[in-house]
């Protein structure tokens, strides 16, 4: 690209800035990330650096670069330069930040049901270990649709319920900057694990009145924004809480291995990986943990100056923004069926459109867990196999859903597409795995 190359007009236009097979069509972004042709030019050119000279790479001509990739990150959720390391995967940082907490006994660790898995399972060890001290896990329940009132509501509500559990503890080992910080009172803490976007379902979370809740009761709120970057085109007003990015959408265009974790440095005392840089700050703890490739995290510059490129973070959001809606309506029109959020507000630049399979009233009805595995690996395998698409599918309030990831090279004949291939696959499983449940 030159400075007057002009872009393509979103939609399939742009699909030969990607190395996509030219017949898949690709509603998944959100999952794995997909690696713009100039940014993997990029990461190649960088390659072939490093190899030519690893010493020099290794000892001179990667820091620079690796700080020039934290500046432009900073720069792109608002955030001080200080603020921002970059890690290799989400379960990674957050990872670093829950194992950075010094626990001790009576203090509480609360995630949700939509909680991603690996980081579910952190919160789980930290309670599980057979070490003394360790936190208490509790989680809250979220059933969707549900609104952002609905959603506050609950947080409250479980949030109360918890501290009745625990009236006799002190929950005053707080944040510096929150409401209820006192000098020299650090007794038992209550940390709060919080989605930004939720993985499935896909939706927008009211993440940042969350944070000012947390922040009220004196609580910690630790942000996984797995979603948010590439999404939401500014984070800082929730800076208080402790944040870990994630790789396929901190720009969208990234190659994996890249994450940023954005928070207060004071808070880590030691990377979860270390060498040389034991007993650092913030920083110096994670620009060297170990050999290892980095050409993902000097992809980022080449991403952003892609993104800029197309017409920067508002117009791909505008565009993205206004497709997943239009797109999951299309979607769910084909299919007879509905969308998640009809209004707009879970909704960034993802949607979840229900499947046309059963719905069940109560758990079991209908799906036991061996059949809920054998559909979720027919939906896998004629997606890619037989119709070469696919979006993310999952099992949620009793009814199959889908999550569809809106990018700039979609366009609404992508999600008929889909909706096609997903009233096949579903006739089929009805007349096969369900076939006893309908007679």
């Amino acid at each position: 690209m030159t400075a007057i190359d002009l872009a393509a007009p979103f939609g399939h236009a742009l699909k030969p800035y990607w190395a996509f097979d030219p017949k898949y069509i690709n509603l998944n972004h959100g999952s794995y990330g997909s690696l713009p042709l100039p940014v993997l030019f990029s990461c190649t050119q960088n390659t072939i650096l490093a190899e030519r000279n690893p010493d020099k790479f290794h000892r001179v001509t990667y820091m620079p670069m690796l700080q020039e990739s934290r500046k432009r990150v900073a720069e792109l959720v608002g955030a001080e330069h200080d603020e921002i390391v970059l890690v290799p995967n989400a379960t990674h940082g957050l990872n670093t930040v829950l194992r950075n907490f010094e626990w001790k006994q009576g203090d509480v660790i609360i995630g949700a049901s939509t909680t991603y898995g690996a980081i579910s399972r952190t919160i789980q060890y930290l309670a599980d270990r057979s070490e003394q001290p360790r936190p208490e896990a509790y989680s809250i329940q979220y059933t969707f649709p549900m609104s952002h009132a609905e959603i506050l509501d609950a947080f409250r509500a479980r949030v109360r319920e918890i501290k009745q559990l625990h009236a006799s503890t002190e929950f005053s080992d707080a944040p510096l900057e929150s409401l209820g910080y006192e000098e020299g009172s650090k007794k038992n803490k209550f940390v709060a694990v919080i989605d930004s976007v939720t993985a499935n379902p896909g939706v927008l979370m009211p993440w940042k009145e969350m944070v000012r809740v947390c922040r009220k009761k004196a609580f910690w709120s630790v942000v996984d924004a797995a979603h948010s970057i590439g999404q939401e085109t500014n984070i800082n007003s929730a800076k208080r809480g402790l944040i870990s990015g994630y790789p396929t959408v901190i720009s969208g265009f990234t190659r994996n291995g890249a994450v940023p974790l954005y928070m207060c440095p004071n808070v880590i005392k030691q990377a979860l990986q270390f060498r040389d840089g034991y007993d650092t700050n913030f920083v110096l703890q994670h620009e060297w943990t170990g050999t290892m490739d980095f050409i993902p995290y000097l992809s980022i510059p080449a991403a952003l100056d892609f993104r800029n490129w197309l017409g920067g973070e508002a117009a791909i959001n505008e565009y993205c923004h206004e497709l997943a809606m239009a797109g999951g309506e299309r979607l769910a029109s084909v299919m007879g069926t509905k969308v998640m959020d009809k209004t707009g507000e879970l909704t960034l630049n993802m949607t979840n459109v229900l499947l046309p399979l059963p719905v069940e009233n109560t758990k079991g009805e209908v799906y036991s867990g061996e059949v809920l595995s054998a559909i979720n690996s027919q939906l896998r395998e004629k997606l890619l196999y037989e119709w070469n698409t696919y979006a993310a599918h999952y099992f949620h309030a009793g009814g199959w859903w889908c999550r569809c990831s809106a990018q700039v090279w979609n366009e609404e004949s992508d999600f008929e597409y889909l909706g096609k291939a997903f009233n096949a696959i579903c006739k089929e499983i009805k007349d096969t795995l369900l076939a006893e449940k309908r007679n």
